[in-house]
């Protein structure tokens, strides 16, 4: 039986890049019930790669956090699991559905469901490594002539995977067209443990109706938080109270553009943190008025100062305009 609305957890999606720790922090700040690493080479730790090490690091105020792997040999996630386990993480995810290039052509994120005895396989030697729950990421399937998510799932469930999350895409269509909710439906169905449905939530109205229409016990945003964590805040009022929030604030959303900015120079370093945070920033003006000279003016941008004297002359003019 799904829970009642109001206790729906919702996960911010792992998105390489993205969801660094300073990232997460602020979504967590606004309503994120459970968040997740970028994703982590099992290679990278078992070769003890310093890149990857610094993606495992975490603030205790994140929890309940999961750390997501990916790869494709048994024996480096079994060999990865025994370096991490001691960390303070919750559970461990399993990349089985990221579509870029570079990661399926190693055989890794979605290329693994086109091998359901392999991806079974890593599973079960991760669950057997771990002493903490296992979860997998998975697709609708690798493309229209192969949607296999539900013997997937069913496969990885026998393998010891206590919970499933999906994007309702094949790998072929990347982000393309519309995400199928009635698969993750057919997912939920046919397990029984967890399903958290994921694809094409960018509204609170949209998460009630993933709700509705799969029966999903937990729902995973990715896009629809970039330049938008308040999101967090909104799905969760509306799953309480079936009402929407006001939007932010100008003054709220220079205050949120500016602490995430703040952390990531902290987390990063000056000069990594400026580069990361081009792209935030993008996305955290986008729609507002006259915001593309002022994108273009971020990205060029090499130091804190600049930046924040860019942002608050732009959000000053919004409010003499009466925006």
């Amino acid at each position: 039986m799904q829970k009642p609305f109001q206790e729906i957890p919702l996960y911010l999606a792992p998105m390489a890049g993205i969801t660094d720790m300073p990232f997460r922090t602020i979504c967590k700040q606004m309503g994120a019930d459970v968040l997740m690493t970028e994703m982590i080479s099992t290679r990278g730790l078992v070769y003890n790669d310093n890149k990857t090490a610094k993606l495992l690091q975490v603030n205790p105020d994140e929890n309940p956090i999961g750390v997501q792997l990916f790869g494709n040999a048994p024996k480096d996630f079994e060999e990865s699991v025994k370096k991490i386990d001691d960390l303070p993480f919750d559970f461990i995810n399993i990349n089985m559905g990221c579509p870029t290039p570079k990661i399926v052509k190693n055989g890794d994120g979605c290329a693994l469901m086109k091998d359901v005895k392999l991806a079974s396989s890593i599973i079960k030697v991760t669950a057997r490594a771990s002493r903490k729950p296992v979860s997998v990421k998975i697709r609708k399937g690798w493309d229209k002539d192969s949607i296999n998510a539900v013997e997937f799932s069913s496969a990885a469930e026998d393998s010891g995977a206590s919970m499933i999350i999906i994007h309702g895409r094949t790998r072929e269509m990347f982000y393309s067209g519309k995400a199928d909710w009635d698969i993750i439906k057919s997912v939920k169905d046919a397990v029984d443990i967890a399903v958290v449905g994921n694809g094409d939530v960018f509204t609170s109205e949209d998460a009630v109706e993933m709700l509705k229409k799969t029966g999903c016990d937990g729902i995973m945003i990715g896009r629809g938080a970039l330049g938008n964590p308040w999101i967090f805040r909104e799905v969760k009022y509306f799953l309480k109270t079936g009402k929407k929030t006001a939007a932010p604030t100008l003054k709220e959303r220079l205050e949120i553009m500016l602490l995430h900015l703040n952390n990531a120079i902290s987390y990063h370093g000056e000069h990594l943190g400026v580069l990361e945070m081009r792209k935030h920033l993008a996305w955290y003006i986008k729609g507002l008025p006259h915001s593309a000279p002022v994108k273009n003016a971020l990205q060029q941008c090499r130091d804190v100062g600049s930046i924040e004297e860019i942002l608050n002359n732009y959000f000053y003019r919004l409010k003499q305009t009466g925006y």
